[in-house]
């Protein structure tokens, strides 16, 4: 599914990815990082704050798991991240107000077991045709 998102993604796009610890959100980024073109290896980048992978286009990976909001002097630290690529950002709900509007967003879900719900929202229904 994240492959098939990331088909339909360009330039400048930020993908959120939302969800409990252990849902997937690693998982997902890996495989819409793997679709753009990312061989690296793609880890969480919880203890880090961000990765950029370069792919086709440059892929940043953000995760503000460990932020409470995010500040001007945080937000500059993180901004060089957006620029010229496609950014996904785990635990979104840190930057809110901050963070550029999501051209998609992600939800993840346990559902019993090894099963994931993955819920889709995005402003325009044409990104995510031929996701589900």
């Amino acid at each position: 599914m994240a492959a098939k998102l990331a088909g339909g993604l360009t330039l400048g796009d930020v993908v959120t990815v939302s969800g409990d610890l252990g849902s997937g959100k690693t998982t997902f980024v890996r495989g819409a990082c793997r679709a753009l073109g990312v061989t690296a290896a793609v880890t969480s980048p919880t203890f880090t704050i961000g990765h950029r992978y370069p792919g086709d286009p440059d892929v940043s990976h953000l995760d503000l798991f460990r932020f409470q909001g995010l500040s001007a002097a945080e937000w500059g630290d993180l901004e060089p991240y957006f620029e010229g690529a496609i950014v996904f950002v785990e635990w979104p709900e840190a930057g809110v107000g901050t963070l550029p509007p999501p051209r998609v967003a992600v939800t993840l879900e346990h559902a019993g077991g090894d099963r994931r719900r993955v819920m889709l929202a995005a402003a325009e229904n044409a990104v995510l045709q031929g996701v589900a």
